[in-house]
């Protein structure tokens, strides 16, 4: 039997080409990236993508969409899962947290942008619907993935 890890991450968009970022440090994953975050013992997947999302931006997203998953093995021999959502309806007040810096982006900013590692790359799983995975080849150490 496989150990795995499951987190969430989610990019929320506005109808203004605008894509709310979170400004990560000290994380070991340093950069921008989407708010998310890991996935408690007995709770669903979607509802973790949302509680995460609350609590590092203060927005209540609604009918969050699976895009994609991200994984690769840790060093303890675990999978560690990403499951990749996008959500375009939102309600509440912005607002940063210990997460970090969170504020909105304009789109096409993205690859001019400090992104964390990867980010940028992990982009074509929330543009592309043919595309679903991020998946790290089994030595990632050289940062080999592939796309699919």
């Amino acid at each position: 039997m496989e150990n795995a890890v499951f987190t969430t991450l989610c990019m929320v968009y506005d109808d203004q080409n605008r894509i709310l970022v979170q400004e990560r440090s000290g994380t070991g994953w340093d950069g921008l990236a989407f708010p998310g975050g890991h996935v408690e013992a007995g709770e669903s997947f979607t509802k973790s993508v949302m509680r995460e999302v609350y609590e590092e931006t203060g927005y209540q997203i609604k009918n969050p969409v699976l895009c994609g998953i991200k994984q690769f093995q840790m060093e303890s021999g675990a999978r560690y899962v990403v499951l990749l959502y996008k959500a375009n309806k939102f309600d509440g007040f912005l607002r940063s947290s210990e997460e970090g810096r969170v504020f909105w982006l304009e789109r096409g900013d993205i690859p001019r942008s400090n992104m964390a590692h990867d980010m940028a790359a992990m982009m074509e799983l929330f543009d592309d619907d043919e595309k679903s995975e991020f998946y790290y080849l089994p030595d990632h150490a050289d940062g080999k993935y592939l796309i699919l």
